[in-house]
């Protein structure tokens, strides 16, 4: 009697623990960004529209005789590319759908993501996390092709470095994840980093890399935020150390 009252005391404990955590995560991730959103009305998802009008202008741009060229020389970051200017191309390829993808599913998802971290963690930090992700993609690719295919797992053939990055479906995970992280919410976190683990398995391509890159380079960043302080404090000692500065 008492190993079964024990056992159900146990699942009932598991199931208030289930229980609490997505009441949680329906807090952090629908509850309180709508009522921020009520609070600042339309003027709180301004960058979640510029973000979907840059990606309707782009592929707009790319139906008309000769656009799809000139938004690959605006936007279109291949491995092959001079470091300098993959770099230079970066912030506009966030608004360069992928020209062989239906866009406006992706228009939704990218409205979401942005929407969400904008009213969630600001203008200035959305833009800095999502270009981030992409960013860790674009050059973790670089580091992936001069590894060669001998790399077993790891590295890329050259023609790989001729393929387009993901466009802005890397920020979209990136921003995904991130906020799963900081907000401690594991379904979203197991729809974001799941899928795009499925996608990797499913369709073993570029794509799929610099997704998973983008997940892990954002569960990193949400792990140190707030720990400015400390990793500021780590910094002076390690230089300290280092140089053998006297305390």
């Amino acid at each position: 009697m008492e190993a079964a009252a024990e056992g159900g005391a146990r699942r009932w404990g598991g199931l208030r623990f289930v229980r609490r955590v997505l009441r949680g995560e329906w807090e952090g991730i629908v509850v309180d960004p709508v009522r921020r959103l009520r609070r600042r009305g339309p003027g709180g998802l301004v960058l979640a529209f510029v973000a979907c009008g840059g990606v309707v202008f782009f592929h707009a741009l790319a139906q008309r005789p000769g656009g799809a060229e000139v938004v690959r020389m605006l936007g279109g970051v291949q491995g092959d590319l001079p470091l300098w200017v993959a770099l230079s191309r970066t912030p506009v390829s966030l608004y360069v759908p992928a020209l062989d993808l239906p866009v406006w599913g992706g228009i939704a998802q990218l409205f979401l993501a942005f929407a969400l971290a904008e009213l969630t963690l600001g203008r200035a930090r959305t833009l800095a996390i999502a270009y981030a992700a992409t960013l860790a993609g674009t050059l973790t690719v670089r580091l992936m092709l001069a590894a060669g295919p001998d790399v077993w797992g790891f590295g890329l053939p050259p023609e790989a470095g001729q393929v387009l990055d993901t466009g802005p479906s890397a920020a979209v995970v990136g921003l995904f994840t991130y906020l799963a992280v900081l907000r401690r919410a594991p379904v979203l976190f197991t729809l974001t980093g799941g899928s795009m683990l499925v996608e990797s398995v499913v369709r073993p391509n570029l794509a799929g890399r610099e997704h998973l890159i983008a997940v892990a380079a954002a569960v990193v960043l949400g792990l140190l935020h707030g720990q400015g302080v400390r990793l500021r404090r780590l910094l002076r000692e390690w230089l300290r150390v280092r140089l053998h500065v006297p305390r």
